[in-house]
């Protein structure tokens, strides 16, 4: 019974990323195309950001100094951040090679890339607490749903401006929210007895690494190369916003 609730967490909580795909749906008139692209795309940027500089970074830098010291414990969380760095720079090379005269489609999928290596181990930690505790499991569920309905606008809003199919937006939503699931079952299956705190905070600082690049390097230049400064920084603060709220109140 606790193997059924606990991946029924990681399921509702990673599928939640759906929800925010359906911004697809959202009607608007030529003129406004280009600042909601804008506003969605700030948006994402400080989402992403905010998740790594708040979240991800100091718990997993924390649980390696705990665990390896303070010298083993800083030199693994920079060679992990740095490898993901290293990673996206790597994929973002890749698309450039593969779509060359289509940025948004090749954002989208940088996005998806980067959170459905985000939400893997995620699935795993969500899981394994929600295994061990129920009630824990509910609360980070609650924390993760909250945060993974603007990943879904992430990935869906450059997918659907390059594509024009809200059917492709939602389904590499999907394929994104459903790695956390994946995750989980993958986490009981196999690697139960291997999975450590010090392992799923390696992963996550290299995730960390992959959205801060992701969100300097390719988002920021993107948004801004729209003009509207005043819907970029409305994109800003609201983002800075959730992550706030998600932080002091989840």
């Amino acid at each position: 019974m606790e193997i059924i609730g606990a991946l029924l967490v990681s399921t509702i909580a990673g599928l939640s990323t759906i929800l925010g795909s359906l911004v697809v749906f959202l009607k608007f008139k030529d003129k406004h195309i280009n600042k909601f692209i804008t506003l969605s795309l700030a948006f994402s940027l400080s989402i992403m950001l905010g998740i790594s500089i708040t979240d991800l970074i100091p718990e997993s830098t924390t649980i390696l100094l705990l665990k390896f010291g303070i010298s083993r414990g800083i030199i693994y969380s920079l060679i992990s951040f740095i490898i993901g760095v290293i990673i996206i720079k790597y994929l973002h090379k890749l698309m450039n090679n593969m779509a060359k005269n289509n940025d948004l489609y090749k954002l989208g999928i940088l996005n998806m890339i980067a959170l459905i290596l985000h939400n893997f181990p995620e699935g795993i930690a969500t899981f394994m607490s929600s295994y061990k505790d129920i009630a824990l499991g509910l609360k980070l569920g609650l924390a993760i749903t909250f945060h993974n309905i603007p990943e879904g606008i992430c990935i869906a809003v450059p997918i659907y401006y390059a594509t024009k199919s809200k059917r492709k937006a939602i389904y590499k939503t999907f394929l994104s929210g459903i790695a956390e699931p994946m995750g989980a079952l993958i986490a009981y299956i196999f690697l139960s007895k291997y999975i450590t705190d010090s392992l799923i905070s390696i992963i996550l600082l290299l995730v960390a690494g992959i959205m801060i690049s992701l969100a300097i390097e390719v988002i920021y230049p993107k948004a801004e190369k729209y003009h509207l400064k005043k819907y970029l920084y409305l994109g800003l603060i609201l983002g800075l916003s959730l992550i706030l709220f998600n932080y002091f109140f989840l």
